[in-house]
C-alpha cells in the first residue's frame, strides 16, 4: 500500500477526530446543524426533509426542530408552494446564533492552525468548504436512488 493510501485510510477517522473535539457542546452542535441545513437548503425545507439532509429519522428531527422553535431560532411558515405543508424559517435570533457559532468555530480554526502559514490556512478553507459542498451533493444523489 502506498503512503498516499495509507493518508486516504485516515480521512474518515480523521473526520470523526474534528467532529469529538468542535468547540461546543452537543446541544449547540445539533442546534448549528439544524440552522445551517435550514439556512442553506436550495429551496423550502420541511421538517421530513431535514431528517433526510440530517440522516437521522423523523422524529429526532421533531424534537430538534421543536427545541429550536422553542428557543426562538426556528419558526414554522405556510409553504409558498403548497399552502397545505407547513416549512422551516429562520427567525432572526436564529441567523443572529448561526453567526455567532460560525465566529466561534472560525476563531477556533485560525488558533488550531496559528503555526501554518496563511497560504495554507487558505488552501485548507478552500479545500474543506469545497469537500462539503461535493459531499452534500453525494448525499442528496444517494437519498434519491433510495
Amino acid at each position: 500500500m502506498s503512503g498516499d493510501d495509507l493518508l486516504l485510510d485516515q480521512i474518515g477517522p480523521a473526520l470523526s477526530r474534528l467532529r469529538r473535539r468542535t468547540p461546543a457542546s452537543s446541544r449547540d452542535l445539533s442546534r448549528n446543524l439544524v440552522l445551517n441545513v435550514v439556512a442553506d437548503a436550495p429551496g423550502e425545507m420541511t421538517v421530513g426533509g431535514l431528517a433526510a439532509e440530517m440522516g437521522v429519522v423523523q422524529p429526532v428531527a421533531s424534537r430538534t426542530v421543536a427545541a429550536c422553535i422553542a428557543d426562538g431560532l426556528l419558526r414554522r411558515a405556510a409553504s409558498q408552494a403548497d399552502g397545505r405543508r407547513t416549512v422551516l424559517e429562520l427567525t432572526e435570533r436564529g441567523e443572529a446564533e448561526r453567526t455567532r457559532f460560525a465566529a466561534e468555530q472560525r476563531a477556533a480554526f485560525e488558533d488550531i492552525t496559528a503555526g501554518w502559514s496563511p497560504a495554507d490556512r487558505v488552501r485548507f478553507a478552500r479545500l474543506l468548504v469545497r469537500y462539503a459542498a461535493d459531499a452534500a451533493t453525494w448525499s442528496r444523489r444517494n437519498a434519491e436512488g433510495e
